[in-house]
């Protein structure tokens, strides 16, 4: 019902049998929500085509999409905290059981974003839904500084949804969109016409992304392993310990600015193993540094 919900708050319009085929049930159903939306005291609107639309003027009503996000990481934290639990509690089950009737993405969950981005953020999921071309109006270049709309097809997001992935046909390519640099977002009815060169990059756990990786390999003391923890999660996936005191990192970077800036803040509790295109960039970027 949580997913009918979003479906009906959606810019896109959805009839009756086109919601029973999303949420895979059947269309008796779908009625049986809507009454109980109506029942709860949720205006509803039968558009034109035989569409159904949750009213905005609703008491109580809030876009569904809005209320409940994680990043990946978040995601990857709440995943630890289940798995925490005993086998034989049953809350285990359940949470996982609801959480996959709630969210139908790739990723199991979003982040809180407030404000203009919000609504850009939100009229984007719908087109990657909904498989739709976009324009990102008075779009700010960061390389020209000029403002321009930009056609694109919109298929990922980066953490923190800082980020869309995005084909441009007008380049044809695959690139990187800053959602604080979009004044708005406008849904076309053209579909996607180059799905099949839709590529996303990576993104590392010192959240750098790109189309790249190179592999880095730290040797990491205690204080070095509890901040690269508390401050990047995802790299638990990444380190073994070693002994009492140490651990290693061996993991794959976009670029070496993120994992740069890190290791330069605890240069005297973390060893560079194996790396030398890493070393390289160190060297280059301690000796710029101006003291």
């Amino acid at each position: 019902m949580l997913r009918l919900m979003k479906l009906m708050t959606a810019n896109v319009n959805y009839t009756i049998n086109d919601l029973a085929d999303r949420l895979g049930t059947t269309y008796r159903s779908i009625y049986r929500y809507i009454d109980t939306f109506k029942d709860a005291g949720f205006v509803v609107h039968k558009l034109e085509g035989g569409v159904y639309k949750l009213g905005k003027e609703s008491p109580y009503f809030k876009d569904i999409s809005q209320l409940v996000h994680f990043t990946d990481e978040e995601a990857h934290v709440f995943n630890q905290l289940i798995e925490g639990l005993d086998d034989t509690n049953m809350l285990k089950q359940n949470l996982r059981r609801k959480l996959a009737n709630v969210y139908n993405s790739t990723s199991m969950a979003k982040s809180i974003v407030s404000g203009k981005n919000a609504s850009n953020v939100n009229l984007v999921i719908e087109a990657i839904e909904g498989r739709r071309r976009v324009i990102f109006r008075d779009y700010a270049s960061s390389h020209t500084g000029v403002k321009r709309d930009r056609v694109v097809e919109p298929f990922g997001f980066t953490t923190n949804y800082v980020q869309i992935w995005c084909y441009e046909p007008e380049s044809g390519m695959n690139k990187l969109f800053k959602t604080s640099r979009i004044g708005s977002v406008e849904i076309l009815e053209e579909e996607w016409q180059y799905a099949d060169s839709h590529t996303k990059g990576y993104i590392d756990i010192f959240r750098m992304s790109g189309f790249e990786q190179h592999r880095v390999s730290l040797r990491l003391g205690m204080l070095a392993h509890n901040l690269l923890i508390e401050e990047y999660p995802l790299a638990e996936r990444d380190i073994v310990a070693e002994d009492d005191g140490h651990w290693l990192l061996d993991t794959q970077v976009c670029n070496f600015k993120g994992v740069g800036r890190f290791v330069i803040g605890l240069l005297d509790d973390i060893e560079v193993v194996e790396s030398p295109e890493f070393k390289h960039y160190l060297k280059g970027l301690i000796a710029s540094l101006k003291v």
